[in-house]
């Protein structure tokens, strides 16, 4: 951030980055000789990868990932380690400049989004920190700012971590109620397989794809993992749309079919509020008339269901579900009417834990906000 207009208090200075601090990029040592009983932590770009048995710092240095996907995150390395090519060095020239004091203003009050280059492979060079602008108190009032904020994001921490908390509590209520809903069966429940209760279809990829993807408005919505990102129910659009002959070679699915994926976030239902074709990641639901549409989709959200999924899913790196298995997963299914009743006690609970968490959010985001605005004032000199 530049001073340009700010009137900073008496004895405070403008200076660049470069002069007062050493700035550089340390040697990259391979993984071969990180060893897991090293001696000495290795730090890159998100904290400590390895240990190694010798060190290259002997005192506590502020670290700035300077390449890759988490370019710009900000550490403090511990004294006696090694820290890695990933990472950019910044160390006071003198002791007139607190570790700590750099930190907080970079965390606080440097974009460091302005510094960084390269959209493919981002990174963080000297030359680019050098020149960035710092507002500079005398020791005594970096020292002073510094316990104010140590003191004040304590309890701002804590006070998230109780909000937090909330937050999980309150998610996990509304699971917990679901889950014991499908447990405590009576005499009106009947076990069915998923097999019984709906057609099981997979759905079914045109290759290559970019051969049958189109922008023309006649064609056919093409559904992915993506178009599921923060929908938590139904599914209205999609970003992608194949040619009519990729759709001969797709699976094409309804308004009020269920899609459930099966890989990657396997499990997860959702409910088709247009049409479109899938592809084989998922499979397509299509439900027999006893069974609600919406008792269905509570049923396939909860712990219930959701743990015979995982007790069922193969793979070790990538969990995936084959449709045989799907199949079989055991449902308590009810007479319609009941069904319905279930679905309306379930979803004014649902009301009550959407507002909760709505609430709990909220606190969060505020108290982030507030962190921000603490953080402001300390580097303008109206914390003093």
């Amino acid at each position: 951030m530049s001073s340009g207009n700010l009137k900073l208090p008496k004895g405070w200075e403008v200076k660049r980055l470069g002069e007062v601090c050493r700035i550089y990029q340390p040697k990259t040592i391979s993984k071969k000789l990180m060893l897991i009983n090293g001696k000495y932590p290795v730090f890159g770009a998100n904290g400590i990868i390895g240990r190694y048995d010798k060190y290259n710092h002997e005192l506590s240095q502020l670290l700035i990932t300077c390449r890759g996907a988490t370019c710009g995150s900000i550490n403090i390395s511990e004294p006696k380690s090694w820290i890695n090519g990933n990472a950019m060095v910044i160390k006071p020239n003198n002791d007139n400049l607190l570790l700590k004091y750099i930190e907080y203003y970079f965390k606080g009050y440097i974009n460091l989004e302005q510094v960084i280059t390269g959209a493919a492979q981002p990174q963080i060079t000297k030359q680019r920190l050098s020149p960035v602008e710092i507002f500079l108190p005398p020791l005594k009032e970096q020292k002073y700012i510094v316990a104010i904020l140590d003191k004040t994001f304590a309890e701002i921490a804590k006070a998230e971590t109780i909000a937090k908390t909330n937050l999980q509590n309150a998610k996990e209520l509304f699971e917990s109620y679901l889950n014991n809903v499908f447990i405590n069966k009576d005499d009106d429940w009947e076990e069915r397989t998923l097999g019984s209760v709906c057609l099981v279809e997979r759905g079914s990829s045109p290759r290559p794809i970019k051969k049958y993807l189109t922008d023309r408005k006649d064609g056919v919505n093409w559904i992915k993992i993506g178009d599921t990102k923060n929908i938590e129910r139904y599914i209205y659009k999609t970003n992608q749309k194949i040619t009519k002959e990729g759709a001969k070679k797709s699976r094409f699915v309804k308004e009020g079919d269920f899609i459930l994926s099966n890989s990657m976030s396997f499990g997860k239902p959702y409910i088709m509020k247009t049409t479109g074709c899938i592809h084989d990641g998922w499979f397509k639901l299509k439900l027999h008339n006893f069974v609600d549409t919406e008792y269905f989709y509570q049923l396939l959200s909860s712990p219930y269901v959701n743990n015979q999924f995982h007790n069922l899913a193969s793979g070790s790196v990538v969990k995936n579900i084959s449709g045989d298995l799907v199949k079989k997963v055991v449902l308590p299914i009810l007479p319609l009417i009941k069904q319905k009743k279930i679905v309306q006690k379930l979803e004014h609970l649902q009301v009550k834990t959407k507002k909760l968490e709505k609430i709990y959010q909220q606190k969060i985001t505020n108290l982030s906000e507030l962190k921000k605005s603490i953080l402001q004032k300390a580097f303008s000199g109206r914390l003093l």
